[in-house]
């Protein structure tokens, strides 16, 4: 063999060595140069931006990186993707996301898997606290997460106890940004509450984000759009002192109505004549009174529902955007540039002869005329009570302080009230759980417009759940003229779940952009 030859050989058995060493170090040799530390250090303790090859730090609307070219070795890369690929992954819906994630990555033994999962809890995690200057822990949340066609990530902060600071890994095919499944982060306003998307992070291969976990690090994952692309990644948060957070901000309660005085003809004039027959209500408050909701198809007299269904396509009506979006996100009408008819079928919902029918319907006591069965049975046992002995005096005095209790607390409340809106539904809207809410008892009506043909894997449905528990109790679908009754107690919550881009050919009909709903709440 010729010496060049053996030199020719030389030379590529070293690059194959080179390549493997390079395979086992996994992060990209760049980061690990000082002046680009000290670069980046200088930019996040200044809130500035900087950018220096294959980094790109800001600090609007919040402090974040995304570093391209993160691991060394693309051989490397692709046989991670092909190791994550095998894992078994969970779908997971609620009202914040829909995706599959796979198990905790912290056991798992595959061979890359455990080369990235060592490689991030040491040496990226020694490198991220010396370029932020924080003190990083040796406990790392790390998951895989799949993203496909309608999943989605809606608006949080990611403020969880200990939580320091967030990353991505992305491992995705070539994504554009008709692909949905952008990283969006969100400015705040003087409540430290999300306003807008301020910027969109394209997820791009062998990219990793990386952000500071705060009391404004507000964030999604777009829908996804595309049908034909998986939008993989490992992400998790690295743990540290929190930073210090404001006190919650509380929104100022909506104001609450009494009836509006109205003469039964409204009543006549629009609710289905089959809804007003006493036997007929006796049977669906005895339904409503096993289960606590009902439906009841048809509500409205046809003619009067055509009326409304056409009057909301008017451009008379002015829709405002509800929000903020880490809570909710959809457009309310203001009902004081409304045609006329719309304001009629306000007026019923709000009236003094329809707080009687429901109250006939329910038998909830919202109406002085309405029978109230927890008095009869209250002087039941009151009499029941004093004609015991008097070793139980002071248990029934008890409980007859409870009782007064109950009562003056009862009282103290005032006559029934209400809290309406008047909802459209578009694509991307949908509303959250949340903190905020004031839990206590009442009854839900919804009453839904312009949704015929609607299916259920578009979303837009309203899902009840029990408090601090993932048990979906009940589930309202949008039906056209149906009006939905639900009593809810204290421990049960409520959401809209998102409307994805499945229902994009449904809503493209002409008249067909969004769906309606009078959406009334009612309080004993």
């Amino acid at each position: 063999m010729s010496p060049k030859k053996r030199q020719n050989d030389s030379e590529t058995g070293g690059k194959n060595k080179k390549e493997k060493r390079g395979e086992l170090a996994v992060i990209n040799s760049d980061l690990r140069d000082e002046s680009l530390q000290k670069g980046m250090r200088d930019a996040w303790q200044r809130k500035e931006s900087y950018s220096n090859g294959s980094v790109q730090l800001d600090c609007e609307p919040f402090p974040h990186c995304q570093i391209t070219h993160f691991l060394q070795s693309e051989s490397f890369v692709e046989s991670l993707q092909a190791e994550l690929f095998q894992l078994n992954f969970n779908s997971k819906s609620n009202d914040l996301y829909k995706f599959q994630q796979s198990d905790d990555l912290r056991e798992r033994r595959e061979h890359h898997i455990s080369q990235i999962r060592s490689v991030i809890f040491g040496e990226f995690r020694l490198w991220l606290s010396e370029v932020l200057q924080v003190d990083l822990e040796a406990i790392v949340d790390i998951s895989c997460a799949k993203y496909e066609h309608t999943d989605v990530l809606l608006c949080h902060d990611d403020e969880l106890e200990g939580r320091r600071v967030a990353f991505i890994l992305y491992l995705v095919p070539p994504w554009e940004l008709t692909d949905g499944g952008t990283l969006d982060l969100f400015s705040t306003d003087e409540h430290c509450q999300p306003v807008n998307i301020a910027k969109s992070l394209l997820p791009r291969w062998n990219s990793l984000v990386f952000f500071e976990v705060s009391p404004v690090s507000f964030h999604q994952v777009a829908e996804v759009l595309t049908e034909g692309k998986c939008r993989l990644s490992l992400s998790g948060w690295f743990h540290g002192h929190s930073l210090p957070r404001p006190p919650r901000y509380m929104e100022p309660p909506v104001p609450r109505h009494t009836h509006i005085p109205r003469d039964e003809s409204v009543i006549f004039d629009w609710v289905n004549e089959m809804y007003l027959d006493p036997r007929y209500q006796a049977r669906v408050q005895q339904e409503f009174e096993d289960s606590s909701e009902i439906c009841l198809p048809s509500f409205l007299q046809e003619e009067k529902f055509r009326q409304v269904r056409s009057a909301l396509q008017s451009s008379e009506i002015q829709w405002e955007r509800r929000g903020p979006p880490n809570k909710r996100c959809y457009s309310c009408a203001d009902m004081q540039n409304v045609p006329s008819c719309l304001k009629e079928c306000w007026e019923l919902l709000s009236s003094e002869p329809f707080f009687i029918l429901l109250s006939n319907l329910t038998g909830l006591r919202l109406h002085y005329l309405a029978q109230c069965d927890d008095e009869d049975e209250s002087d039941d046992e009151k009499s029941d009570t004093e004609n015991e002995d008097e070793e139980r005096s002071t248990q029934a005095e008890g409980s007859s302080c409870a009782a007064d209790a109950s009562s003056a607390e009862k009282k103290a409340k005032g006559p029934p009230t209400y809290v309406g809106k008047l909802r459209r539904w578009a694509r991307g809207d949908y509303t959250l759980l949340h903190d905020s809410v004031k839990r206590e008892y009442g009854l839900d009506l919804q009453l839904h417009m312009g949704c015929a043909g609607w299916k259920a894997e578009f979303g837009g449905f309203t899902s009840y759940i029990a408090h601090d528990e993932d048990e979906e109790l009940l589930t309202v679908y949008p039906e056209d003229n149906s009006l939905a009754l639900v009593y809810r107690d204290k421990d049960t919550l409520k959401f809209i779940k998102h409307i994805n881009n499945s229902s994009s050919a449904h809503l493209s009909a002409p008249n067909t952009t969004a769906f309606y709903d009078f959406c009334f709440n009612y309080y004993e």
